[in-house]
């Protein structure tokens, strides 16, 4: 009995930082779409901008290839819920941004997100230019020394989900339960 108690009591205190986080989004951007325009590289080399996350439903993930745990589970959860949704989301376009592009080039995004999903696009570019664009998402990223001369990256570990106008629709936390992040995806397929 108190057992179940304390997951409501958990589930209700998830749903209302959800919510908070949602609010403080939209309020921040007014109905302008989310973010600010960028001119980086998808995977293949080839440039993308803004507009790839207009007219469909959108999932971006921010994050590093070197990273160690976030980073892998979250794009393989990614591909799991969408292909879970099957039709139902085959209109959601899902971005992997990475945050570490001194490392992450091209040919290295594209080996490590083909190694997860075909249904992922990665996006890297210029340092300051992915900055920029991380910055203008509210994405927190920060380069953290290690021994040596390695490194590892802090950053925000949710999953922005964008309507089709590139609006922001809410997030998917971190650790947040397949069952929940399905229902944001179907969601988000649902209203475009």
């Amino acid at each position: 009995m108190m057992r179940t108690i304390l997951v409501g009591i958990l589930v209700l205190m998830a749903a209302g930082v959800a919510w908070l986080t949602f609010d403080w989004y939209r309020a921040r951007h007014g109905g302008e779409p989310f973010g600010a325009p960028f001119t980086l590289v998808d995977q293949k080399g080839e440039p993308i901008t803004e507009a790839a996350f207009r007219g469909h439903p959108s999932a971006v993930f921010f994050g590093f290839t070197h990273c160690p745990e976030v980073c892998p589970t979250t794009l393989v959860e990614l591909d799991s819920w969408l292909k879970k949704l099957g039709d139902d989301g085959s209109d959601i376009k899902a971005y992997f941004v990475s945050i570490d592009p001194e490392r992450d080039t091209p040919e290295i995004l594209d080996t490590y997100v083909r190694n997860v999903s075909d249904r992922i696009t990665g996006i890297t570019g210029e340092p300051a230019k992915v900055e920029a664009m991380a910055k203008s998402f509210g994405i927190y990223a920060r380069k953290v020394p290690l021994e040596g001369s390695d490194y590892t990256m802090d950053h925000t570990a949710s999953v922005l989900l964008l309507n089709g106008r590139g609006d922001f629709a809410g997030t998917i936390a971190y650790g947040e339960s397949g069952d929940t992040a399905l229902a944001k995806l179907k969601r988000l397929a649902d209203k475009g």
